[in-house]
């Protein structure tokens, strides 16, 4: 949630780090990880796994039905063989504390088992039709679901207007957005993250509080493009309140969790006293052994539930099976396989969006999904459509250089490649790839973004495309799970294939034939890289923004240094007072701009540490930015002396020329990034 998908940190699931899980690649190419389990040796700065928790009730998959297409066969001895091997040594090698799996085949589930610790000090177990894990924008795929209810029962409708369901009006910039555009995260709004997270019951507030107060700025047209959006997930769940006559809780209680028989699940906060003495603890890193608190989450539609990896289990199966679990159906199966069919491609070819869940085609398979992440949790939701499978997985630390991500994307992998070994077709690299190569190289910009404030951070978030003298590509950050940067080869126009595996990056471009964005299955469809022009693009301002910060840097230094050297040799300065107080005037200028960075310094510290007081910092950041423009004026009208009527040499006036192009950076940076917006909305 936090993190790839609720909000937060802005970037994607490849971008996390874990190059430390080295030697878990070796055990997926291995084949099976059981034999080299026991011969690692222990990391002593993590807790020695436990023995996993009792499995529950499993069977095997019926003959045919689930079986996979190489030498291993989806059964439960087989699974637990498999997975009895990797997950105790990937959460160990990457620091976290405990992981819940299961898996469902032929509308059955055939492995549930937890492993690692639920609370590291008192080493509880993890028991997966006990033990609540936090699955983050998991969530989501519950509200979805409530909404296509609503749509099988005619009471909402797809394509209107959602001003319509709502007792308050979202502003039509574009255009009218529908609640298909909330499922497909095509909505056009930028992203939010001020107040998704409360640190207690007390500071919740009802939904239409939330919206009224965080209504996001609309930035795309409707149904153009895909920016992952935890508001919108938080209006559908309000639609669904409205419509029903329900509270949104109540809701998912009586029409899913109910009727698929989750006694384990709530998205109440806080937890039911019955739930939570089963509730795990969440971790940075199970070697901490201090727990987080638990998370209250204000966009409850967006992240809120709290379950068992049984209980997934059996809302995996009723998604798998036309919408029915044990005789009980959420919906019809028409209203599943609408809910299961692609509704928006940003490329020709590349995972999409489907009504809530996201295409994750790989090996081959088709595959929908859902991941999420809390600070503490970090899980994933896969259904393999065509061969009636679902695997879950959830882990409660970050772990080391956030190794969730790597633990939870390669035991996946994995399990694929054990059950579904696919050989990808031959895809020859495209003759003179150079040509496009050069086109496509420069810097990208993840749509899911804030421009309201904070749009400085919109630059140090931009990724690199490079080209290389092959013709072939490096996008950085994007990393294999060894922690090497990937290379990419062209298969066809502006189509790079990953060099070594089978993911597609595509690039397209607008009416004009200009790169316009790019987008690659290594990624979650949530989101597109749009390319940046112009000097407000990373590399430009990184040169740029340090020649800036050196020449003020040195302008303070030499004023200070020749006001010292003055006193000491008594030679006042030759000026008259007009001359003296304009100088003073360009040098507090100097000082004011210098205190902007400061104060913007101050935002980011918070930003990327716990998120707290980050307004007061806004507050400072934004007065400073103001007094800048007035500094920078100053520093203009002392410059305009000098050249006119000096005193000093060519070198004097060099320096106040060079000063002044600082102090027009500055001015242009303000406006550009909104330093001085006086915008709260983030």
């Amino acid at each position: 949630m936090k993190h790839d998908s609720m909000g937060g940190g802005w970037l994607p699931k490849a971008m996390a780090g874990g190059a430390a899980l080295l030697t878990t690649l070796l055990l997926l190419t291995a084949g099976t990880a059981g034999a080299r389990t026991n011969a690692t040796p222990p990391n002593r700065l993590a807790p020695q796994t436990p023995p996993a928790a009792p499995s529950a009730p499993t069977s095997a998959a019926p003959a045919g039905s689930a079986a996979g297409s190489g030498t291993h066969v989806l059964t439960s001895a087989d699974v637990a063989a498999f997975l009895d091997g990797i997950v105790p040594y990937s959460i160990h090698r990457g620091n976290i504390a405990g992981a819940t799996v299961a898996v469902v085949a032929g509308g059955r589930i055939i492995f549930a088992k937890g492993y690692g610790y639920a609370d590291v000090k008192s080493r509880k177990p993890i028991v997966p039709d006990q033990t609540l894990f936090r699955p983050g924008s998991v969530s989501k795929l519950f509200t979805w679901t409530a909404v296509m209810q609503q749509v099988q029962a005619g009471r909402l409708d797809l394509d209107r207007d959602i001003n319509d369901y709502l007792d308050f009006k979202i502003p039509e910039k574009f255009g009218p957005i529908t609640l298909r555009n909330l499922m497909t995260h095509t909505p056009g709004f930028e992203d939010t993250f001020d107040g998704s997270f409360v640190k207690s019951a007390r500071e919740l507030v009802p939904y239409r509080e939330y919206l009224l107060k965080h209504l996001p700025a609309e930035i795309f047209p409707p149904g153009k493009v895909v920016a992952y959006s935890n508001y919108g997930a938080m209006l559908a769940g309000y639609i669904v309140q409205r419509v029903s006559g329900e509270a949104y809780d109540d809701y998912i209680e009586h029409h899913i969790f109910q009727p698929l028989g989750m006694d384990h699940s709530t998205f109440a906060q806080p937890l039911p006293r019955s739930l939570a003495k089963d509730m795990a603890k969440g971790y940075l890193t199970a070697s901490d052994k201090k727990p987080g608190p638990f998370e209250y989450v204000e966009v409850a539609p967006a992240g809120a539930l709290s379950a068992t990896a049984t209980d997934m289990a059996h809302f995996m199966i009723a998604q798998l099976e036309g919408g029915s679990y044990n005789g009980a159906s959420i919906m019809t199966p028409a209203t599943t396989a609408l809910m299961h069919t692609t509704q928006s491609r940003m490329a020709p070819g590349v995972n999409g969006y489907d009504l809530g869940f996201y295409d994750e085609n790989r090996n081959g398979l088709r595959i929908i999904g859902h991941a999420g992440d809390t600070d503490y949790f970090h899980s994933d939701l896969h259904l393999l459509t065509d061969k009636d499978v679902g695997f879950f997985i959830s882990v409660n630390s970050l772990g080391t250089d956030g190794a969730a991500e790597q633990v939870r994307t390669g035991i996946f992998r994995a399990f694929l490649d054990r059950y579904y070994p696919y050989t990808p077709p031959v895809e020859p690299t495209v003759a003179h790839p150079q040509v496009d190569g050069a086109r496509v190289a420069g810097w990208y910009l993840t749509s899911r973004r804030i421009e309201s404030a904070l749009g400085i951070i919109n630059v140090l978030t931009q990724l690199s495309v490079t080209a290389l003298p092959n013709g072939e590509i490096e996008v950085a950050p994007l990393k294999n799970l060894a922690g090497v940067l990937k290379r990419w080869r062209e298969v066809g126009p502006l189509t790079y294939r990953e060099v070594g595996g089978q993911t597609h990056l595509k690039f397209v471009t607008d009416p004009a034939g200009h790169v316009d964005y790019w987008i690659a299955d290594d990624f979650l469809p949530v989101m597109v890289f749009q390319q940046v022009h112009g000097f407000s693009k990373k590399g430009d301002v990184t040169w740029m923004g340090s020649i800036f910060l050196a020449v003020l840097i040195l302008t303070v230094a030499i004023w200070f240094g020749g006001w010292i050297v003055r006193r000491r040799i008594k030679r006042p300065l030759l000026m008259t007072p007009r001359e003296k107080h304009l100088r003073v005037a360009s040098r507090v200028g100097v000082l004011v701009i210098l205190g902007a960075l400061g104060a913007w310094a101050g935002v980011f510290s918070v930003i990327f540490g716990n998120g707290s007081g980050i307004t007061g910092w806004l507050v400072l950041a934004y007065v400073l930015g103001v007094l800048s423009i007035l500094g920078a004026l100053a520093v203009f009208a002392e410059t305009g002396r000098r050249l006119l009527h000096g005193p000093g040499g060519w070198l004097v006036r060099a320096g106040e020329g060079l000063l002044a192009l600082c102090a027009l950076y500055g001015l242009w940076a303000i406006f550009a990034f909104g330093l001085a917006s006086f915008s709260f909305r983030y």
